[in-house]
């Protein structure tokens, strides 16, 4: 009777390897001793396959965030006008959740060594503002020619990346328990709620009628709220006309 041995387990691919073995050292080591020699020499790769990868030492620390933003870039850009913009905004923000649920462990330890360390803090809110562009350039393209349009845009953007990091960052701090999606649909919740649609005021009230008897009858008669503002008259005027 033949014998057979198992087959050697698959390496994990080199830019995995890399961060395992970043975090073993950060871990062992702390953050600030661990050098890119240290990183190399336990991933058993040279220095120029480390940079191949990543630029930095920092960079090892967020292997994920550049690909979730061209997805998050790709997500906006792939929007329409029958997307309601708060919404739309908020379901990318998911897509940064989505990231840190798919290894919680990994998000954790990530989240540990960041409040040690404030340069990786200071690398972190750089990220950070970067999706919060990403949100606001989306939103400005939405409410152009609105009064306020660009200011409504930047502070809902800054209000989705707080209320997705209020959530995300307690369902870390509790070690990635419970459940990370429900806490952080209930914050995102918070800002469609205010700055959604349905929190916009009361849409204008547009009734047309037959023009008076003497008049040409392509005139309208417009009704509408004395405090309505004039371009949400004119978009119920075009709606009404069938113009939208």
């Amino acid at each position: 009777m033949s014998s057979t041995s198992a087959a050697p387990a698959a390496k994990p691919p080199m830019r995995e390897a890399l961060v395992a073995a970043a975090f073993q050292l950060f871990l062992e080591r702390g953050y600030e001793q661990t050098t890119v020699d240290d990183i190399v020499a336990l991933a058993g790769v040279g220095r120029r396959s480390f940079f191949r990868y990543f630029p930095s030492k920092e960079d090892v620390v967020f292997p994920d965030h550049e690909r979730c933003l061209a997805d998050m870039t790709a997500f906006l850009a792939a929007s329409d006008k029958e997307h309601e913009p708060v919404r739309r905004a908020c379901d990318a923000a998911r897509l940064v959740l989505g990231m840190y649920a798919e290894n919680p462990s990994f998000s954790v330890q990530r989240y540990r060594l960041t409040k040690q360390v404030p340069g990786l803090r200071a690398y972190e809110l750089s990220v950070v503002w970067r999706y919060e562009r990403a949100l606001a350039e989306y939103l400005r393209g939405r409410f152009t020619g609105r009064p306020d349009g660009t200011l409504r845009a930047d502070v809902i953007a800054a209000a989705v990346v707080a209320a997705h990091n209020n959530a995300l960052r307690s369902w870390l701090r509790s070690d990635g328990l419970g459940d990370a999606g429900a806490a952080v649909d209930h914050a995102l919740g918070y800002v469609q709620k205010t700055f959604g649609r349905a929190a916009e005021p009361a849409r204008a009230p547009v009734f047309i009628s037959p023009a008076p008897e003497g008049y040409p009858d392509d005139v309208v008669v417009l009704v509408s709220r004395r405090d309505a503002p004039l371009w949400r008259v004119v978009q119920e005027l075009e709606t009404a006309l069938g113009r939208a």
